[in-house]
């Protein structure tokens, strides 16, 4: 065809390119679903959904001022797909689980975070095998973890639930997802001990403050040999933590505080010296009961413990200052227990202003409290009297 009538036959059919549809005909309808979905008096002016006007194309390049935001879409030579929803927070509010954005075959994205959704998910759930990335962090979601959820988003390799009303166990079911690194279910209403076995890839582990009760077992963790973060704090986990937990082979950082923990099972401190990985432990407001165990100081890359408001009796281990392996402890907080006998020197003579911490209401003999560490002062007499006995525990 010559130029001058491919001119003419564009003049003609002036709309015959930019109507061209661009993005997959299902994607545009479980978009529009999705809309239709959310209450209209909770999409703001200003917010991304307010922008959404299914008069032009989603993905067609020529039309973006009516999908300012929210979406990103695949490239392809026929339709386009949607790959990735990052709503704004903006307060959007729907009275069920947003299914139809699960509709999506090509989404990889999604995260609805910080908004106001509330409904139960669905126990009958769309395969989406492309998801890699599921955050429902912030909102009003309630009832428990569908046990067809796992098998649904094979491909996760994050999962945040966290900040909502999910209830119920977290169904074992979970450690199939053999992808998944990071899991947060942290503020929820889960209770039950936790499944006998997580996912094997897991590299951060977030369930603080829900009611998850039970001991912390091998079972559940001798596979994970990439956890790095264990963040349980604020439930209901009991018995003796083993020392075998601290010896994971990638782990960082542990808060098991304010839980019910009665002991710790510390006894291999020169295996803490091969352990260059954690560098934080938090066991403080539990009912830990025995002495401090000397071998925590091996850890050479342990910069922060608290072990604060426990039933720790016995002295301040003279390696906590003298013998530290590896770097020196820069947070370390003693107060609350039962602790007796005297302050390694060290740690009254100028190490105080290196290190944040306190040995305060203990039983010490000679930690006073015009020095900052030893702050809030000991323990009455009395107290410590009932403890150790006549003359074993005065300060």
């Amino acid at each position: 065809m010559s130029l001058l009538p491919l001119l003419l036959l564009l003049l003609l059919h002036p709309f015959s390119i930019s109507t061209t549809t661009t993005t997959s005909p299902s994607d545009i309808k479980a978009l529009s679903s999705f809309l239709s979905s959310i209450h209209p008096s909770s999409i703001p002016s200003f917010s991304c959904l307010s922008s959404w006007n299914f008069s032009s194309d989603p993905c067609h390049p020529s039309t973006p001022s009516h999908f300012l935001c929210a979406l990103s879409c695949s490239s392809s030579s026929s339709f386009s797909h949607i790959i990735s929803i990052s709503l704004d927070p903006a307060g959007y509010s729907s009275s069920s689980f947003p299914l139809s954005l699960l509709s999506l075959p090509s989404l990889s994205f999604l995260s609805l975070s910080s908004n106001s959704f509330q409904g139960p998910i669905p126990s009958s759930l769309p395969s989406l095998p492309s998801l890699s990335t599921l955050d429902l962090s912030h909102n009003s979601f309630s009832g428990p973890i569908p046990s067809s959820f796992s098998s649904s988003f094979s491909s996760l390799s994050t999962l945040d639930l966290s900040h909502n009303s999910f209830s119920g166990s977290i169904p074992p079911s979970l450690s199939s997802l053999s992808f998944l690194s990071t899991l947060d279910l942290s503020f929820n209403h889960f209770s039950g001990p936790l499944p006998p076995s997580l996912p094997p890839n897991l590299i951060t582990l977030a369930a603080k403050s829900n009611s998850l009760s039970g001991s912390i077992t091998t079972s559940t963790f001798h596979s994970l040999s990439k956890l790095q973060v264990a963040e349980l704090s604020s439930n209901n986990f009991n018995g003796v933590l083993g020392e075998w937990f601290l010896f994971l082979p990638s782990l960082q950082q542990v808060n098991l505080s304010n839980n019910t923990l009665t002991a710790l099972d510390f006894k291999c401190g020169s295996a803490a010296a091969g352990r260059q990985g954690l560098v934080a432990l938090d066991l403080s407001y539990n009912k830990l009961a025995g002495e401090l165990p000397v071998g925590l100081a091996g850890f050479p890359a342990m910069a922060a413990m608290s072990v604060r408001y426990n039933r720790l009796r016995g002295g301040i281990p003279r390696e906590y200052y003298e013998k530290k392996k590896g770097v020196p402890f820069k947070r370390l907080f003693l107060d609350g227990n039962y602790l007796n006998g005297r302050v390694p020197e060290g740690f009254l003579a100028g190490a105080g202003e290196e290190l944040t911490g306190s040995f305060g209401d203990n039983c010490l003999e000679s930690c006073p409290k015009t020095v900052g560490l030893c702050s809030p002062e000991q323990k009455p007499k009395w107290v410590c009297k009932q403890v150790y006995g006549s003359g074993k525990g005065g300060r």
